[in-house]
Formats: structure tokens, sequence, C-alpha cells
């Protein structure tokens, strides 16, 4: 049983979002795995412990010399097993890194919660405050953050720690408390996830939980749309978790929006079967964990698209896949949740919940 500790006490608002936001993770990275986190490792050493990313990408484990390389414009360097290798993986970067990422971390969760025995939440903490503090050292006294759903290229400056969640199994989330570099008022709260691999704590992945958020001429902060993964409760889909599979059940989710889009001029194009309009979207994301609804083959995720056109007006898209004669294939495609204006906010509202649902929906 996965059990979730606190660490330090955290104040009333914080401890009843976190009573209704239980998450388990499956994407984790093993304490044994000879890849680094990419976030975490030196910009002048090879990602990956210079293994061959377009190998992980599509689910292999190839080792190289690293004679083939590609450097990013973080100065990140990537390795290849050939020259081919290389050119497929640049033919979409991001996309190959995003399913490099998903292969190297799936599984493992024993191992982890065996590690972070050795740790507390304070090390966590330690190990990100270093981070922080030798990157805005080498930034002239900012930290950089890239913010991929706006594009928003950050400059932050660092003011503490806010909280730290332990999780067994899956790592240290300590919570972030930063500004913007030329206005103290724009605050955010940006979430780090620790996890032990190679016998030490590495940052594993950021993502901003809150932002800033300008309401009446003043700033305030608010959680964005979407959460961290990490925030998403477990209760909110059915089944347990598709550990060994998830990313190739997220792999099959992706091609498909990405085949889709490729119709449509980059556009997703779903029709809402409530509404009945044909909605435009744009792919963002997919949740973790991906859920395995029983044991003959059958999957589920959930996504995030923005409406095209806008910056915050974000759909929850379910996905059910199913394995065909070992080929993951998507099934069915439902919006879950619908992004409405509360506040002078766009939040997400569900549209449906799975008790709601009844068995015969659950598997298509």
């Amino acid at each position: 049983m996965t059990r979730i500790y606190h660490d330090p006490p955290l104040a009333a608002g914080h401890r009843g979002r976190l009573a209704l936001r239980l998450v388990l993770a499956v994407m984790i990275a093993a304490a044994d795995c000879a890849v680094a986190a990419e976030t975490a490792s030196p910009a002048n050493q090879p990602q990956f412990g210079g293994e061959c990313v377009e190998g992980l990408a599509e689910g292999r484990h190839v080792t190289t010399n690293c004679a083939i390389q590609w450097t990013d414009q973080d100065g990140k360097i990537y390795c290849f097993s050939g020259d081919s290798a290389k050119k497929s993986f640049l033919e979409n970067p991001a996309e190959n890194l995003r399913r490099a990422h998903d292969f190297v971390a799936a599984g493992a969760v024993e191992s982890v919660e065996q590690a972070m025995q050795n740790y507390q939440s304070s090390d966590a903490e330690a190990v990100v405050k270093d981070y922080i503090g030798a990157t805005t050292k080498a930034n002239n006294g900012a930290f950089p953050f890239e913010d991929p759903l706006h594009g928003a290229h950050l400059q932050l400056t660092y003011d503490d720690v806010d909280f730290t969640r332990t999780i067994d199994g899956y790592g240290f989330f300590p919570d972030v408390k930063f500004h913007d570099q030329h206005d103290p008022l724009k605050k955010y709260l940006i979430d780090f996830w620790v996890v032990p691999a190679q016998g030490q704590l590495k940052i594993q992945e950021t993502r901003i939980y809150k932002e800033p958020l300008k309401v009446e001429g003043s700033w305030t902060t608010v959680a964005r749309q979407p959460v961290p993964w990490w925030w998403i409760p477990a209760s909110e889909h059915p089944g347990h978790l598709a550990t060994k599979r998830g990313w190739e059940v997220m792999s099959a989710v992706e091609q498909n929006a990405v085949k889709e889009s490729q119709k449509n001029g980059g556009v997703f194009r779903l029709k809402d079967d409530k509404t009945g309009e044909e909605l435009k979207l744009e792919f963002i994301d997919t949740h973790q964990p991906v859920r395995q609804l029983d044991n003959d083959g059958h999957y589920f995720a959930c996504t995030d698209f923005r409406l095209v056109g806008t910056k915050d007006q974000i759909y929850d898209i379910d996905f059910w896949v199913s394995d065909k004669n070992g080929v993951m294939t998507v099934d069915q495609t439902k919006v879950h949740k619908v992004p409405q204006l509360k506040s002078g906010q766009w939040i997400q509202v569900p549209r449906y919940e799975w008790k709601d649902l009844g068995a015969s929906h659950l598997v298509p």
C-alpha cells in the first residue's frame, strides 16, 4: 500500500488539497538504472548515460561510444548508435526525447521504495537547493525555466521551499517558491520530482504547480491547469497501474494524436459527444499514471489538449487503448473535462465520473 507523508507539517489549505489529490505514479526511474535523469545531468556530460537516445525512444537500450552526437540549445549532449538513428531522432526531437524518458522511467517502483529508505525529505530539499544555487550562479542570479504550456522563457528568483511531499516508491516532491526576476509580485510554485538513482538523489522532472494571474489589477497565484501529474487523484480513474506497458500505451495515444493532427494541418479534430460540436485541439501531454482496466490487454490514458487559438482553455480527453496482437491501438476517445471560465480563470470541469459510466463503458 502506498503511504504518503507530508514533511514539514502543512498548512490547512495544503492538507486539504493533498487529501483530495492522492497521487500514484507509474513512470519512475529505476534506482539501479545506468540512465541519469536528463533534467539533472550536467550539460557537458552525455545524457542517458551515453545510450542511444533514438534507441530509447524506440524502446531499446543501445550502448554507444558517443562518437555521433547532437547538442540541444541548452548545451545537453545526446548520443546515437549511427547516422541513421540521429537522422530519425532529429525528425521530431521533442517527441522522441519524451518517448525516451517514458521508456527509461517505466517500472522499478519497488526498487525505488527500497532506495528511498536511505534518504529523508530534507535530503531532497538540499539537492534541489544546490541545483537552484548552481543554476542561478551560472545565469547571473536568475533561475531560467522553460514553460512548455505557454511557450515562455521565464527568468525567476528563488525564495524558499514551501513544503515537500514524500510518496513511497515514487520519490520526493519539493514545492519551491519563486518570483519573476523583474516583478516580485508575480509568484510561482514549482514542483521538483526527486528520485534515488545510482546511489544518489537526482532531479527527474520539474513542473509549474501555481502561476501568477492578474485579477482586477493585482497579481494573485493560482493553480494552473493542467496540474502536474503527481497531483492527479488515483481515484479519478479505474484500473491498476499499467507499470510494464505504460510507455507503450502512452506512445499509442500520442501517435494517434499526431497522426490525426497531420491529417488536418496540425489540428486534432474531435466531435464532442455531448454538444455535437467539432473541437479543434492541440495536443499537450499524457497524464500519468496509465491505467490497466483488466488482464485482457485493455488500458486507459488521460490527456490534455489545448483549444486551438487559446492560451489556457484545456480539455481533458480520455483514451481507451487495447493490445491487438502485440500492437497498442486506440479504440475510443471521449471528452472528460471541459474548460470553463470562473472568477477570471479557466478551470477544467468534469463531464462525468467513472462511477457513473458503468462497467460496460470501461472496456470498449
